[in-house]
């Protein structure tokens, strides 16, 4: 047997051909395949087509994959143009032998006519199962691995777009999947999405079909290591038995926004209720006025209570639990950043109405993405149409977050508590809701969400995405095995 096929998606870029050229040349390879929507001509050695509409298909990868005769399978695709720095295929190979690795992949070099830049990639963990995972352009498969994996889970779905998605979560479930931090090649991509549609792709409705898919493939991978709920294990809240001095407070933990926190404020005093409600603002020492601004509209407004922090180290999750441990926090506790904006005066309402209606312990809201100036910004209206009551707090899981704005009941968000960081803590706060509790759902925008230069949702380098990836994947991976904890109690006490 061989060492190496090399599975790569057809450009019509004319760097592919000299791309491929390049591989056969190398003499590194036993097997270049091409998969192409159409026959193309190859007068190449050991290179040939393979007809299918896409690489991620499940039937396109089985039929490769029948057809394999190496010991690995490289994988290359979303790229016109790679090339290996010198001993990147022993070195992919050796990791592969030595870690007993089912996946590989490596760091590598973004390419233009001008510059070559390191593009680092985060390291695989439990919970890195977002179907948009970033490996890079190619993938090194063991296809020992492949096979052992789907002789004992199953073979490939016979999805569409998930195809790729299904075979690396079934070979990652008793193999080890292994980062290289090293680049070790180069690539010239053709037109990224922008961060913004990659960010939202999930709430898209053209990919509605693309995400029924993941979400299915995605089921049945948790439910296989024993990490899937039930929905008939979700629990409603029952009648708390704390005092609180209104029914609803609306929580805005503010740094150095003088510009918005005016706005914000007043669009909650806008507010038309049947029950009291009042304003919790948590001012995390601004510098920029913002501070004066709140001391004049809590004289004016009792309603609005201005908490500042004794401790100067806190997140935004930090701030959420001043307030929530504060007197003045209500039964619930409801949403707002200090850059946004309630679209309606009925917003705090209707979530309180929802919360209530059904003993919710956390209700999301939809939202519209605007700029400054309060003008519709593409994607628009984000209302995450992709939660289902039966799946969603399973789905949960896979997506990069649930929307806003987010409500909850107060007597149990006090018994979790937010982490003490400005990025992820609502994510974490929500898997951990939705592993015990029913979480609901309000589809219609009720939110304006503003994006402008100086937010923490302007467009963020790699080193920061990449850490904002690698510590939501930490969430997922820690609230991954709690929920295979609660499997396995259920079992034990069954026995």
């Amino acid at each position: 047997m061989g060492a190496l096929t090399v599975v790569v998606s057809y450009s019509y870029n004319p760097l592919f051909n000299k791309m491929l050229s390049e591989f056969v040349e190398s003499g590194l390879f036993d097997c270049v395949k091409v998969v192409c929507d159409r026959p193309v001509e190859f007068q190449l050695p050991r290179c040939s087509y393979f007809v299918a509409d896409s690489l991620l298909s499940g039937q396109t990868l089985k039929e490769i994959l029948d057809g394999v005769k190496t010991e690995y399978l490289l994988l290359l695709h979303d790229a016109m143009y790679v090339s290996f720095e010198p001993k990147a295929i022993g070195r992919l190979i050796g990791t592969a032998v030595s870690s007993g690795a089912g996946l590989v992949y490596s760091d590598f070099y973004d390419e233009t006519e001008k510059t070559k830049t390191v593009h680092p990639l985060n390291d695989y963990q439990i919970g890195s199962i977002r179907d948009d995972f970033d490996f890079g352009a190619m993938i090194l498969f063991s296809i020992k691995a492949i096979r052992n994996a789907l002789k004992k889970h199953g073979q490939i779905s016979p999805v569409v777009f998930a195809g790729l998605y299904d075979l690396r979560l079934k070979v990652s479930i008793d193999n080890p999947v292994y980062h290289i931090n090293e680049p070790l090649y180069s690539v010239i991509r053709d037109i990224e999405p922008s961060d913004e549609k990659r960010h939202f792709a999930y709430v898209d409705p053209k990919n509605i079909d693309v995400q029924k898919e993941m979400e299915a493939v995605f089921t049945d991978y948790l439910k296989k290591i024993e990490a899937y709920i039930p929905y008939e294990c979700l629990r409603e809240t029952n009648v708390s038995k704390d005092s609180f001095p209104v029914m609803a407070s609306v929580i805005i933990p503010v740094k150095n926004r003088k510009n918005t926190i005016n706005g914000a404020i007043k669009s909650v005093l806008s507010q038309k209720t049947d029950f009291p409600f009042n304003i919790i603002v948590v001012d995390n020492h601004s510098k920029d006025g913002t501070t004066s601004i709140l001391t004049r509209l809590t004289g004016q407004y009792p309603a609005v209570k201005h908490i500042i922090p004794a401790k100067t180290d806190l997140g935004i999750g930090g701030c959420w639990n001043e307030a929530l441990y504060s007197p003045f926090c209500g039964r619930y506790a409801v949403q707002l950043d200090s850059d946004d904006l309630y679209s309606s005066p009925h917003t705090l309402k209707r979530i309180i109405d929802t919360l209530q209606r059904d003993n919710y312990a956390m209700v999301i809201g939809s939202y519209t993405i605007v700029d400054f100036d309060l003008n519709v910004m593409p994607p628009g209206l984000i209302d995450h149409r992709e939660w289902t009551d039966n799946n969603g707090h399973n789905n949960a899981l896979r997506i990069n977050g649930l929307g806003a704005p987010r409500a909850f009941d107060t007597t149990i968000i006090r018994n979790i508590g937010f982490l003490n960081v400005s990025y992820g803590e609502d994510y974490a706060a929500s898997l951990r809701i939705c592993r015990e509790y029913r979480i609901g759902r309000i589809f219609d925008s009720i939110y304006l969400c503003r994006r402008w230069e100086g937010n923490t949702d302007a467009v963020l380098s790699l080193e920061d995405t990449n850490r904002n990836n690698y510590f939501k994947d930490k969430i997922r991976t820690n609230e991954i095995i709690a929920r295979q904890a609660i499997k396995k109690g259920s079992t034990g006490r069954k026995g």
